[in-house]
């Protein structure tokens, strides 16, 4: 079965063909088809994902799968929530900058907000979220939808050198380590979307019946 991911972005795409081996699954982007990426126009992680499945799902005329995914911290009310990727205001392109440069940029003015925003905080309880929908079409009337959660706390400054965003601020207690301290095997163990992608196994075998 061909599921095409409401995403262009490579990574993700190779993590969820890993959280998801096994199961006769077919994942490609959006992208690789000419699908253009959906608005993100709600507020909710569950609403976006929803969109930007549907979206993949009616121009590709089968099956899609999005994930929407940030941070929330408790002592800013659930923020940066959906704006987590451009949380301190999306920055200027620079020419002939190449996007991962751009993209560290963005994350440092994000981590450097959030830490302005939580000055003083007593309560630095956070944690990352990762909602995947799959639909089998468009209309499908059943989406299903699989949340997981990875709660740790907000440091008052940045550990580690792995991953992005806003790993390096985000400390796992039980793992003794910020994210950005931890290798890409055993956060893609531990994370939110490893979370998310379990839960969704189970429901891909129950209700779509696909393999164990």
């Amino acid at each position: 079965m061909r599921l095409v991911l409401a995403s262009n972005n490579a990574k993700k795409l190779a993590e969820l063909r890993a959280l998801l081996a096994g199961l006769p699954l077919e994942i490609v982007t959006q992208g690789e088809l000419g699908i253009a990426e959906a608005e993100e126009p709600h507020g909710t992680f569950v609403e976006n994902a929803l969109v930007k499945a549907r979206h993949a799902a009616a121009a590709c005329h089968g099956a899609a799968i999005a994930d929407d995914s940030g941070l929330c911290v408790s002592a800013l009310g659930g923020a940066p929530g959906v704006i987590s990727a451009h949380y301190a205001g999306e920055v200027e392109a620079v020419a002939g900058e190449a996007r991962e440069e751009r993209r560290r940029r963005q994350d440092a003015v994000n981590n450097a907000l959030l830490l302005q925003r939580l000055h003083g905080a007593a309560d630095r309880r956070a944690h990352f979220i990762s909602t995947l929908v799959a639909l089998r079409h468009a209309d499908d009337p059943e989406p299903l939808i699989a949340v997981g959660r990875w709660p740790g706390e907000i440091l008052h400054a940045p550990r580690g050198t792995q991953g992005f965003g806003y790993d390096p601020l985000m400390f796992i207690a039980a793992l003794g380590a910020t994210v950005a301290e931890l290798d890409a095997e055993r956060k893609n163990r531990f994370s939110h979307r490893a979370r998310s992608a379990a839960a969704l196994r189970v429901q891909l075998h129950e209700a779509w019946h696909l393999g164990s």
